[in-house]
């Protein structure tokens, strides 16, 4: 089927180099993004279960959130806090 569309001329250009460097028609080009795009619209969107965490809350022993200079030291030395233990 022939379809006349009036397409954003960086997009064409960026297909043209698609085609050429693969070797494949501008056509053929365009045609399979079409297909990628319209396949990835049409699969359900899945939900997605993020783990929970068990956690208690409070601060590692050794931080003390009053003193910003010891925390500054502690986030620029890449302190791993559990050597703060």
């Amino acid at each position: 089927m022939q379809v006349t569309l009036d397409l954003d001329e960086s997009l064409v250009e960026q297909a043209r180099t698609i085609a050429a460097i693969s070797n494949r028609t501008l056509k053929v080009v365009i045609e399979d993004v079409l297909r990628e795009a319209l396949a990835r619209m049409a699969m359900p969107k899945k939900d997605v279960k993020l783990p929970v965490s068990r956690a208690r809350g409070g601060l590692m022993p050794g931080v003390d959130l009053d003193n910003g200079v010891q925390l500054r030291d502690i986030l620029d030395a890449d302190t791993r806090f559990d050597k703060l233990r």
